[in-house]
């Protein structure tokens, strides 16, 4: 079984260089960010014919949400969010992926954000960069961890979701994805069929100055009931 794994996985990776390659080749037809969000939910739907899994949405997206916080445990994250979200993501990223050749392209081109964690003045750029997407109808998508999890443990989150929640006066969020990981493994480059459930929650209080902080404690009680009880 693990074998399999390893070889579906081989597949997925090998199909997946090759779409976001088509992808980068669709991006230099148009300019439009309709078209390019359409390309990417395309693209996002075809991963599954390498992968074989399902995605389970519990409760609903707050069509008022100007952002939306997620757990990061795999690129699983980011292609399920991009197929079921009914808006077009801005997602947030560090700036070393921007600096990666493959990506670099699926990141200017549909005007994501990468940002310098290691420089504070770059924080000014982001916010009035962030500000322009949210008023083109985007919405900011953020892992607050900051990088993937290894363990059944939510990382302690970052202070840039509060920065921009507070600055740009944003409604949040949770977005709960439940072991990603197990579908799709980077660590232990394993792939197998499953089913993905995300769970929308209430969107939070922001006036709370510890919202960040009890967010997280929020969504792991919600994760560790999860898998408790999966059902």
């Amino acid at each position: 079984m693990r074998i399999y794994a390893r070889i579906r996985a081989g597949i997925f990776w090998l199909f997946f260089i090759i779409s976001v390659l088509c992808v980068i080749l669709a991006f230099c037809f148009t300019r439009d960010q309709n078209k390019i969000w359409r390309i990417r939910r395309i693209w996002a739907r075809t991963q599954k014919y390498t992968i074989g899994h399902q995605i389970l949405l519990e409760g609903e997206f707050d069509p008022e949400a100007g952002m939306i916080v997620m757990n990061h445990q795999s690129a699983l994250d980011i292609i399920a969010l991009e197929e079921i979200y009914p808006k077009n993501l801005c997602w947030i990223a560090k700036k070393e992926l921007g600096e990666i050749p493959l990506f670099k392209h699926t990141i200017k081109k549909p005007k994501l954000l990468c940002i310098d964690r290691k420089n504070p003045a770059d924080l000014m750029r982001v916010l009035k960069e962030a500000g322009e997407r949210l008023s083109e109808g985007r919405v900011l998508a953020i892992f607050p961890e900051g990088t993937r999890s290894k363990s059944e443990k939510l990382l302690k989150f970052q202070s840039g979701a509060k920065i921009l929640s507070d600055k740009l006066s944003l409604k949040v969020q949770p977005v709960l994805i439940v072991d990603s990981a197990k579908i799709l493994d980077t660590k232990n480059f394993t792939a197998q069929s499953g089913t993905l459930k995300i769970i929308c929650l209430a969107p939070v209080d922001t006036r709370d100055e510890k919202w960040l902080e009890n967010t997280r404690k929020l969504m792991q009680e919600r994760l560790d009931a999860e898998r408790v009880s999966p059902n």
